[in-house]
């Protein structure tokens, strides 16, 4: 499944697990619940729910096969619609066993569709050389103008992989910087409506988090405004490399 079906992640409520988070009954079990209530005044159904969840390590085939069984009934949502490889750690082997299984996961219905996640170039050259049956529909990398991975983010595009950008607001590191608050009074937004916007169009897939109502409404109220071109390209050249987390893309 490539690029066509990850259209559908813009329009569904999306939702990030992982097995690393240690959450996907958590999720799974509040989903539910939520689409059985009557706070569902939308009449959502499972369909209309994007789950995502992660491999936690790459390992030997049967182990992975096994892995993908348990996140699919901890979640106890049916099936999971993007399963990723959450890294690439683990070594040649242990990454092309993984996505193996995760071919196979989406062939018994399992999985939706299958993706990776902070791979950089080579993994990907690595992956596509193998001549899989199922090419990954994403790579979710950190990516917003502070840390452009023009490198990585350029790639995926030529090989219609959805680039999904976590930490899309730089975890609010750079929210008072000069040019973003600058621009930010220019577009009448906020700084994180600013930085989202410009994740889109780039046409990436931005993942902003937040815990507060008020916060998460404001960062999906982004469709009345357009960052003229001078303008992305003055916030692209903010790029500083900045990881807010980790950065395992460059892995043997």
């Amino acid at each position: 499944m490539g690029a066509g079906s990850m259209l559908d992640i813009e329009r569904a409520k999306t939702i990030d697990s992982a097995q690393m988070y240690h959450n996907e009954g958590e999720c799974g079990r509040a989903i539910n619940d939520f689409l059985s209530s009557k706070a569902n005044a939308e009449n959502l159904k499972r369909e209309d729910i994007h789950f995502t969840s992660k491999l936690a390590s790459n390992a030997a085939y049967d182990v992975v096969r096994k892995s993908i069984k348990g996140s699919v009934k901890k979640s106890g949502m049916g099936y999971i619609d993007l399963f990723l490889l959450h890294s690439p750690y683990g070594g040649r082997k242990a990454r092309l066993e993984s996505w193996k299984a995760v071919e196979d996961a989406i062939d018994d219905g399992e999985i939706r569709i299958g993706g990776v996640s902070n791979f950089g170039v080579k993994h990907l050259e690595e992956l596509l050389a193998a001549k899989p049956r199922i090419k990954p529909a994403v790579n979710q990398v950190e990516v917003h103008p502070f840390n452009t991975r023009t490198n990585i983010t350029s790639f995926c595009q030529r090989h219609d992989i959805v680039v999904e950008a976590y930490a899309p607001l730089a975890r609010a590191l750079r929210m008072k910087h000069p040019a973003i608050v600058h621009l930010a009074k220019k577009y009448k937004c906020t700084p994180g409506q600013l930085m989202i916007r410009w994740s889109l169009q780039h046409g990436f897939v931005p993942l902003p988090k937040s815990v507060k109502e008020e916060r998460i409404i404001e960062n999906g109220a982004v469709g009345g405004f357009e960052i003229s071109g001078e303008d992305m390209i003055t916030m692209d050249g903010l790029d500083e490399y900045l990881v807010t987390d980790w950065d395992p893309v460059d892995c043997p």
